[in-house]
């Protein structure tokens, strides 16, 4: 039978990985101190990141594997279950990781933009891949926090960690935006898909059947998750997701509206819209003017 762990607390995966718990919040794991040990299976109550310097087998979240190997760093996010599927050999577990309860948010000013941080809500096939300037920046701020857990607790400890943690965060966001950029050619890609799945959706019964168009649903066509689509849709084009989406629709009514055969609520309900009003709330935002005035100019 596979092993399973389960890691709610600091103090357990610091025991697990041959650790001293030096803050009951927070831990910089050097993978190296822990024992070898085989794959397994393990739930985290905690956030991590991981930054691995030796592939120790294949890491898989649900039924997806991650886009990850050596200089690769993983996010994950409390509630997640990580599986590493090499069950029979012994690997010596080596790299680096920053691993925090949620309380540590609780009261400083990086509770206030936890969530912008999108990327720990990103699929496993969107791991963030450092150039060597990176990683080292991101073993140095790893130093940086370790230093100030080994000065010992007091009042201004939580305050210097989390300050500590923003930093390192903030600079993630700037290697997820190179990242966007150095992969441009998949991106198309993925843009080019976007927009036929997106023609596809008004061609199709799916206005009748599901209605509007969501982000979430392309992003589950594309295989990513909503929050890395937005980005790359934000990063490509300079509008989110749902205002490209909106766009669409918007360009598909005033295509529609030449038919003279059409009224404007059959021309709402053929978008998907499930009362003709949100579509004229819509229509006059987007446009500047009433659907019926634009109808009437055509």
């Amino acid at each position: 039978m596979d092993q399973t762990y389960f890691f709610d607390t600091i103090a357990e995966y610091n025991s697990f990985n041959n650790h001293e718990t030096e803050h009951p919040l927070v831990s910089v794991i050097d993978f190296s101190k822990a024992q070898k040990r085989t794959g397994s299976r393990m739930t985290f109550g905690l956030y991590c990141i991981f930054l691995k310097d030796v592939h120790c087998g294949d890491l898989k979240y649900g039924c997806n594997y991650y886009d990850y190997d050596k200089g690769t760093l993983v996010f994950i996010s409390p509630g997640q279950v990580i599986d590493v599927e090499n069950k029979i050999d012994l690997y010596q577990p080596m790299g680096h990781g920053i691993v925090f309860h949620p309380d540590l948010l609780i009261g400083t000013s990086l509770a206030k933009t936890f969530k912008d941080y999108s990327f720990f809500s990103y699929n496993t096939n969107e791991a963030l891949h450092l150039s060597d300037k990176e990683r080292t920046l991101v073993l140095d701020i790893f130093t940086k926090i370790k230093l100030e857990l080994q000065h010992g607790i007091d009042k201004h400890s939580k305050k210097l960690i989390a300050s500590n943690v923003e930093l390192f965060l903030n600079y993630c966001e700037r290697f997820y935006d190179r990242q966007f950029i150095t992969r441009a050619t998949a991106n198309e890609g993925i843009l080019a898909r976007f927009e036929e799945l997106l023609n596809t959706y008004f061609t199709s019964d799916k206005p009748s059947e599901l209605g509007l168009p969501t982000v979430n649903y392309f992003a589950t066509e594309l295989h990513l998750s909503a929050n890395y689509f937005g980005d790359l849709i934000k990063k490509e084009t300079g509008k989110t997701a749902l205002e490209y989406i909106q766009n669409k629709i918007i360009d598909i009514a005033k295509d529609n509206m030449s038919n003279k055969q059409k009224s404007i609520n059959e021309i709402a309900f053929e978008l998907g819209f499930k009362y003709p009003q949100h579509f004229s709330r819509l229509f006059k935002n987007r446009v500047g003017k009433t659907a019926k005035e634009f109808k009437n100019n055509i």
